[in-house]
């Protein structure tokens, strides 16, 4: 696999991932069940995309220095690509914990532990799938046109239920888990589990840890493939998905009140899909350069956003009698 990463660029990319995570378990409350308000999550939102770019800087500072400017213009604006498009479709996962939590009437003040659990799963999966898929590409180059069709195809199916409303109690897993799991009635503050008469019973904050982690199973199936549209590099592909995932949490909690406004993202979501798997599918006759891509991606979220917001500003008075 031919990547910029060398062996302690890997090594000081996965211990600075560690160190915030413990950081969040440890030193800035995240065992600790409080409600997350609006002030809160926009300054770590805005803290976590500082970091990223802090990232891409220091990546750019170091290829221009070893491999001449060239090199790390194309590599930081492919890092800086995949995080747009990473992050972009990280909005569905918003919607969807969003579902899950007011399904299970999940208090705000415990969801941050359950989301906290979901994205170091996340983190792990994400890793494993994206050198898998690395190995894969190296060796089979065709499968590149495969993803390309799969966004396509997803792309098209999002356009088309994007105004539809998913029934969580259809779904196979939580059908599954309640016919075979002893599922206690209501929510046991933060716990996962609790022992009733030397029986062991799982909790709903279980059940809904278990749907988040599935829930981003299936993003990754589609965010994955996106930017390896945008870069073959393992490093490039990896860091830039996992530092969006780290803000995932905090962009959570500043759109979760908000998520009923932008009406149109969904669609602006599906629009990039379908420019991102054109993309590769045209790849063997014409590469689309990186700087457009980004371009193209900004804009088509950034215009799902304007008219969103354009489009439900006289609701926004009515949400606050």
């Amino acid at each position: 696999m031919a990547t910029i990463g060398t062996w302690w660029m890997w090594a000081g990319f996965f211990v600075l991932v560690l160190a915030f995570i413990l950081m969040d378990l440890f030193l800035l409350g995240g065992r600790k069940a409080h409600k997350v308000g609006v002030k809160e999550a926009a300054g770590w939102s805005i803290f976590w995309v500082s970091i990223a770019m802090a990232f891409a800087a220091a990546l750019w500072f170091w290829l221009d220095a070893t491999s001449g400017r060239e090199i790390a213009n194309l590599r930081t604006t492919e890092f800086v690509t995949g995080y747009l498009i990473e992050k972009s479709l990280a909005v569905d996962n918003v919607f969807v914990w969003l579902m899950i939590f007011s399904y299970f009437a999940v208090p705000i003040e415990y969801q941050r532990r359950v989301l906290l659990y979901g994205v170091v799963g996340a983190i792990v999966l994400r890793t494993v799938m994206i050198l898998a898929g690395a190995v894969l590409i190296a060796k089979f180059h065709w499968i590149l046109y495969l993803f390309g069709a799969f966004l396509i195809i997803t792309g098209i199916k999002m356009l088309i239920v994007a105004d539809g409303e998913s029934d969580l109690a259809k779904n196979p897993v939580l059908r599954w888990m309640r016919g075979h799991l002893r599922i206690t009635d209501k929510i046991e503050d933060e716990s996962f589990t609790v022992v009733r008469n030397g029986v062991r019973w799982f909790t709903p904050m279980f059940v809904v840890l278990v749907l988040v982690e599935i829930s981003d199973v299936i993003f990754a199936v589609d965010s994955i493939p996106a930017i390896f549209a945008i870069t073959t590099d393992p490093f490039i592909v990896l860091t830039s998905n996992i530092f969006a995932i780290l803000g995932l949490r905090a962009m959570y909690f500043l759109l979760a009140d908000m998520a009923d406004r932008f009406v149109y993202l969904k669609h602006a979501l599906a629009i990039v899909l379908l420019f991102i798997g054109a993309k590769m599918m045209l790849v063997e006759w014409y590469k689309i350069p990186i700087g457009i891509s980004l371009g193209v991606v900004a804009t088509i979220i950034a215009t799902g956003v304007i008219a969103s917001l354009w489009r439900t500003r006289k609701a926004l008075p009515a949400t606050h009698t």
